[in-house]
């Protein structure tokens, strides 16, 4: 493998969509007949002599602070840097990382009591304490810090944490305790039937607090201002504009002795069809998600392709602050135009599947159940409606047209499926016109954030393995929300699903299900389009390639190259 620093290939355009938070995968075996072992950690094959990763990213990373963190680049990232009590293994299950074994529990299971290992150091070398947790965690959940992930993923569930947020109780009242130095105790507002795979995510990664408050305002703005306590520290990366970082072993990690990566170069290209060059040239070990089935169908049948559907939901979002859109003919409209079996076949052709629904097929399990088994389907496409329920709302809106700003990203897969949407929109909707406005990923969020758009697409891959992941993202000003959508059911429906219902699993499955067809077949809060099929390309001496379910996406600490 050459290790070339792909300059002269990396002028590009941009490639796939990424989402918002979060964390893609699946089963690692599903869907690709041809790529058996490429998660397999062990092989018998002789090593390559220098254990070099070079792989190319579809985007910056916006962020490298695990409180501020809100997009797959930075949880992928941080999952290779740093660890927190647990992490998922090749094989999507819960494992200890800084955790000595998995959680005791009181007999109700609302609280819970983890032990550390004592031998995890920062790679400054001082130790990564129970202190390191607690500290990190009210952070997070402070009003002061405004982190994107804090309140949404704390609030009903870690103890104190809503009071927190409502200025009712102070920090040191969050339900996160150092009984001693090794030793962790949580207090839960409830059991929560998730909560050790809730616990891998990068949000609760442990902080150093001498080191977080001696940086300031410089804290992990770039390479040199971060501590890590991963498999990998990063050597090179000058902030969130940098297209191209270095990871580096962690000889300070406790399990150094099995990582066999001694160095990954990752370099940012947007371009698939230049992504694709660049392996084919050797520069390249693992190229981004890729699209096109122009560059796909050339990899079809080789062991260089890997494809699988991951638990990911892509969706148009409809932002309710405009009264048009308060309309719920001018959403369900929307929602019901858009072919979505020529989108996933004729315009992505890469493997992906027509959605309609919220929770993914293959994700969510009950009893060995599919959530989707005894769930149904909701806003398939049927054109003839749409333009029925379209003139419908005109008229109570009292207009004969509506002009719209469509946010979308601004890589070359984006815009193609933007404007295939926006060609369905306008052509089965008469009177509306999309102004499609394409822009890098970061600002994207922030638009999203800020509710600076009519129509927007976006996405969501799970946080932990519950259909919840995807259920409160729409509860009334939550988090995630960024839409104004608010229905007093729904929420009650979450509520219950949270609270009431956490000891009786079928029917907390069948509320969720509930509340998944009042979001959909009668609000019409979102148009869902696809479920995510992911294609990379992997040079084949590359084993024991792990990607994930939920959380970042991959995992590099059990590569190995052979000759």
């Amino acid at each position: 493998m050459k290790k070339s620093k792909l300059s002269l290939l990396l002028v590009l355009s941009l490639v796939l969509s990424m989402f918002l938070a979060a964390c893609s995968g699946g089963d690692k075996n599903e869907g690709k007949d041809k790529n058996e072992g490429k998660n397999n950690a062990g092989t018998e094959e002789q090593l390559a002599d220098e254990q070099v990763l070079n792989v190319l990213e579809s985007a910056e990373i916006p962020a490298m602070d695990s409180v501020m963190a809100e997009d797959t680049m930075a949880f992928t990232t941080l999952n290779a840097t740093n660890e927190g009590l647990y992490r998922l293994d090749p094989d999507q299950k819960v494992i200890p990382g800084v955790a000595e074994d998995m959680p005791t529990y009181n007999a109700d299971k609302t609280v819970l009591t983890i032990k550390l290992k004592k031998d995890t150091k920062w790679s400054n070398g001082d130790p990564v304490t129970a202190h390191d947790f607690v500290y990190a965690w009210q952070r997070a959940i402070n009003p002061d810090t405004a982190s994107p992930y804090g309140p949404y993923f704390m609030m009903g569930k870690i103890k104190n944490a809503t009071e927190i947020v409502e200025k009712k109780a102070k920090l040191e009242d969050l339900g996160i305790k150092a009984v001693d130095d090794y030793t962790l105790e949580i207090t839960l507002v409830r059991a929560l039937p998730y909560i050790e795979s809730y616990l891998a995510f990068q949000l609760f990664y442990p902080q150093n607090q001498k080191f977080v408050e001696a940086q300031g305002a410089d804290y992990a703005k770039d390479a040199a201002h971060v501590l890590y306590n991963g498999p990998f520290k990063m050597t090179k990366w000058d902030g969130p504009t940098a297209t191209e970082w270095v990871l580096e072993k962690n000889e300070t990690y406790w399990n150094a002795k099995d990582v066999t990566l001694t160095k990954i170069n990752f370099n940012v290209s947007k371009d698939p069809q230049a992504s694709a060059n660049a392996f084919t040239a050797g520069e390249a070990d693992i190229t981004p998600k890729l699209a096109q089935a122009a560059i796909l169908s050339q990899y079809e049948g080789t062991d260089e392709l890997l494809r699988y559907v991951e638990p990911s939901i892509w969706w148009l979002k409809m932002n309710e602050k405009n009264p048009a859109l308060k309309n719920v003919n001018i959403r369900k409209a929307i929602a019901l135009s858009t072919d979505k079996k020529a989108l996933v076949e004729d315009v992505l052709a890469n493997g992906s599947v027509p959605a309609d629904y919220l929770v993914p097929k293959g994700f969510s399990f009950l009893d060995g159940k599919d959530f989707r088994d005894t769930a149904g389907t909701y806003l398939k496409t049927d054109k003839e409606k749409a333009k029925q329920l379209w003139e419908k709302g005109l008229a109570e809106l009292g207009v004969k047209e509506i002009a719209f700003t469509y946010v979308g990203q601004d890589t070359e897969t984006a815009k193609t499926t933007d404007a295939f949407i926006k060609d369905q929109l306008e052509k089965n909707l008469p009177g509306l016109k999309l102004t499609i406005e394409s822009v890098p990923f970061k600002i994207r969020i922030d638009r999203e954030n800020k509710f600076d758009y009519d129509l927007l697409m976006g996405g969501w891959g799970p946080d932990y393995a519950d259909p919840m992941t995807y259920m409160d993202l729409w509860v009334t000003d939550g988090g995630q929300n960024n839409m104004d959508y608010s229905n007093p059911e729904f929420d009650k429906a979450i509520k219950a699903a949270s609270e009431d219902l956490a000891a009786k699993p079928q029917e907390r499955w069948k509320t969720l299900q509930d509340a998944e067809k009042l979001l959909l077949e009668d609000d019409a809060a979102i148009a869902p389009l696809y479920q995510r099929a992911v294609n990379i390309l992997i040079n084949p001496k590359v084993k024991g390639f792990a990607h994930h379910a939920f959380g970042g996406d991959y995992s590099y600490q059990w590569i190995k190259i052979t000759k």
